[in-house]
């Protein structure tokens, strides 16, 4: 994953993914996919991209891949966690993560997320495992907090959704063999269960070679 770089000003020292103005074609974007009224194309609060926003509902309409990327950062026998600042569970710890934005690969997506909510750059060693560059972080505007956690200190209890959960169970499991692999499965969430209750899930078709 990633650390902000040292020194002064994140923004001016940001990777080269936060300048980027737009997500796809957004401009084509004239009306609202929900209520059918016109939009306007702006930067919204707390983002880097232009979006096509509602006049009518407010609602904004995000292109992207709906695919989620995030990193796991490690640092002298820690991980780094969010708190988040943003529903849903809000104020409940995460690994930085989000939605996959147009034209980019899953390695640098995953960075730009770790960046925007951690405020922190990474090299990215396996995708989704990334160790700290330094030790300069700070919350974005989607977190309350960041922290590293001992592992034996990870709030379990708090977590906020079911793939933090199990990302961070299998990383454990493999620390203790010893040998840290690469993991695929399917995490099924209990019909009518909320984001926030991490234990309502199956793991599917977990593989890891």
């Amino acid at each position: 994953m990633s650390s902000s770089l040292p020194g002064s000003d994140p923004v001016a020292n940001s990777p080269t993914f936060v300048s980027v103005q737009s997500a796809g074609d957004v401009r084509k974007i004239k009306f609202c996919q929900w209520c059918g009224g016109p939009t306007k194309h702006e930067i919204p609060d707390g983002e880097e991209k232009l979006r096509a926003i509602c006049t009518h509902c407010g609602k904004i309409a995000y292109q992207n891949p709906k695919m989620v990327v995030g990193c796991l950062i490690e640092h002298e026998g820690k991980v780094l966690l969010c708190k988040r600042n943003i529903q849903p569970s809000h104020g409940l710890w995460t690994l930085p993560a989000g939605y996959l934005e147009v034209g980019e690969s899953a390695a640098q997506g995953a960075m730009r997320e770790t960046w925007e909510e951690a405020g922190a750059t990474v090299e990215t060693y396996v995708i989704f495992l990334a160790k700290l560059k330094n030790l300069h972080f700070a919350p974005g505007p989607e977190s309350l907090e960041c922290r590293l956690f001992a592992l034996d200190e990870i709030p379990f209890d708090s977590l906020a959704f079911s793939s933090i959960y199990v990302t961070l169970n299998l990383y454990l499991e493999d620390l203790k063999k010893g040998k840290l692999k690469f993991h695929y499965g399917t995490i099924n969430k209990r019909p009518g269960s909320s984001p926030s209750d991490i234990r309502a899930f199956s793991l599917d078709y977990h593989l890891q070679p």
